[in-house]
């Protein structure tokens, strides 16, 4: 067996039986090879003859000697991906016993995400704007990014079937969760104008195919060209915060926390796995009501 073989095993794993996404095993190989290059150069044979010790070392190479240097979240994901090959390899009997039980990552900082104001939105989507076919396929994209918080890959993986109803629009997430979410009046409007007046006009300069969002040639638009659209209308609304497709669901989770959404509500559409990941964004409105505390309160200061 050769030392890439375990890792091919684990990923294929991942894949097949616990159903990630194709982005996340991209993630999980990358990381993992870090991993099998640093026991290579250590004349390990493959992570089945890694001891505890070469692991502790290895922690100590992510976080001291590599070049170039990764963040305290990137050595975190590395070792999470490290540790679950080595629990796989475990649970199949590759080996005796698990060396990686008590790897603990290095704790990350708390990284807030960046919401923008509800005014930039507008600003943002009114500056995208406009009568021609591709303008108004870019208002109803992101009119629907920020009307349900779609991560950038499952909107330009939904399909025209995909929306349910005038109302409900279906999104796949990770792992092919598949979840229901509603639409704003604003985006249904939109997406209405698009699919009626644009849709059909994108769609005959390419091949037949059941995407929503369609580029310039008639094909399924790319993550990259989302990103495009977005940068486009920042630079025309003159928004210097960084926006990026991200950023409108960080605005879409925030702005309904602070309309008083309930935080589970906030999950659910969103498509976390768990609540804790939501819980995140009561940090950003909770900061967003210090500094308005601490500015209007005259004993504040």
């Amino acid at each position: 067996m050769t030392s890439s073989a375990p890792v091919d095993e684990y990923l294929r794993h991942l894949a097949v039986e616990r159903g990630l996404a194709r982005n996340t095993i991209t993630s999980y190989r990358r990381d993992l090879t870090i991993y099998g290059e640093w026991l290579a150069r250590r004349c390990i044979v493959g992570p089945a003859s890694a001891t505890e010790r070469d692991l502790a070392d290895f922690v100590r190479f992510l976080g001291a000697e590599r070049e170039p240097t990764l963040s305290t979240a990137s050595i975190a994901r590395v070792l999470s991906a490290v540790r679950g090959l080595h629990r796989f390899l475990a649970e199949e009997g590759a080996v005796e016993s698990d060396v990686a039980r008590e790897l603990r990552p290095p704790k990350a900082p708390i990284r807030l995400p960046k919401a923008i104001p509800v005014e930039d939105v507008v600003a943002l989507i009114a500056a995208a704007g406009g009568d021609e076919v591709s303008e108004l396929r870019d208002v109803a994209l992101l009119e629907l990014l920020y009307a349900t918080g779609a991560r950038v890959s499952e909107a330009v993986s939904l399909n025209v079937d995909d929306l349910v109803d005038d109302e409900v629009v279906r999104l796949f997430g990770k792992g092919g969760k598949q979840r229901i979410v509603p639409l704003g009046s604003y985006a249904r409007r939109a997406v209405d104008a698009y699919v009626v007046r644009a849709r059909p006009l994108l769609s005959a300069r390419g091949s037949a195919t059941p995407a929503l969002f369609l580029g310039v040639r008639g094909r399924r638009m790319s993550r990259q060209a989302v990103w495009d659209v977005i940068r486009t209308a920042a630079d025309r609304a003159g928004i210097d915060a960084s926006v990026s497709p991200h950023t409108l669901r960080h605005s879409f989770a925030t702005h309904l926390l602070e309309g008083g959404a309930d935080v589970r509500v906030v999950q659910e559409l969103l498509g976390h796995s768990s609540v804790a990941t939501t819980q995140i964004y009561t940090l950003v409105t909770a900061d967003t009501l210090r500094e308005m505390y601490t500015a209007a309160h005259p004993r504040a200061r």
